[in-house]
């Protein structure tokens, strides 16, 4: 070995303390940084750029992308918490640029779920929450402090999860959505729109994450005609829906919108 690669080689394994326990047959990125008494398992891989504090354990068929940061503590990809779980291979993926918290757990797939859990990228995930098994995430969501989900919960882009509430296995929470403190959450919630409570009902538009992703005037205007649509009139859903489908602009977050009203499977926050 030479001068420049006995270099390179001292370098990179700097970024990885000596008390950490990494298995030789895991996939470390260049400019990853692995803390004191970490555990990075056999079938792990970590992209590039990645930071991962002290006491961190990744186990299982994990995959993590580019520039992530994993606080003290945290548990990712261990086996789901599911008494149907043999032992199968499942899977979980993250992608780039998440944030996850001191002690938050993160569980791979099931057999039943497709799987795997998926997680995708500029996401929050904020001290003690916890991701079960088959849970499919999108980007730039925040969940605050032990905020929980269930098995096979789907929550799109830019949802906002507030600290100490629980969702139900199998709901979904639409894009820009944003659940209250403390609530319980059993049916879907649809995007644009702000729940609370125990169990959890809606309470409005959530406005303030609307502006905050950029969404105009005009299209916060449609919204509003869509949320009085289902929530303010005497229609049932699939009433609401022909008529928003009849008398709103057309536009992309509208569309969105009825898309994930036709798809309800367990009922809708009213």
């Amino acid at each position: 070995m030479n001068d420049k690669n006995k270099q390179n080689n001292v370098v990179h394994m700097a970024n990885i303390h000596e008390t950490a326990v990494i298995d030789p047959g895991a996939k470390i990125g260049k400019d990853v940084k692995i803390g004191p008494y970490s555990v990075i398992g056999e079938h792990v891989e970590i992209g590039e750029g990645t930071k991962i504090g002290s006491h961190v354990v990744i186990k299982g068929w994990t995959t993590l992308g580019q520039n992530n940061e994993i606080f003290t503590g945290a548990s990712i990809g261990l086996q789901p918490q599911d008494q149907k779980f043999k032992g199968e291979k499942s899977y979980l993926f993250i992608g780039d640029n998440n944030t996850i918290r001191e002690y938050a757990t993160i569980h791979r797939g099931t057999e039943d779920g497709g799987g795997e859990t998926k997680i995708g990228d500029d996401n929050l995930i904020m001290a003690y929450c916890h991701v079960a098994h088959d849970c499919q995430l999108g980007n730039e969501i925040i969940m605050s402090n032990a905020a929980n989900l269930a098995g096979h919960v789907m929550i799109e882009d830019s949802a906002v999860i507030a600290g100490l509430s629980g969702i139900h296995q199998f709901v979904r929470i639409g894009k820009m959505a944003m659940v209250g403190a403390h609530s319980k959450v059993v049916k879907d919630v649809p995007p644009y729109v702000l729940v609370d409570g125990h169990p959890a009902t809606v309470g409005g538009i959530n406005v303030v994450g609307l502006r905050r992703n950029g969404v105009t005037p005009e299209l916060r205007q449609q919204i509003k005609r869509a949320y009085k649509c289902l929530y303010r009139s005497d229609l049932n859903i699939s009433q609401a829906i022909d008529k928003m489908d009849q008398e709103l602009d057309s536009s992309a977050e509208i569309e969105h919108f009825l898309r994930f009203l036709r798809n309800a499977q367990r009922g809708i926050c009213r």
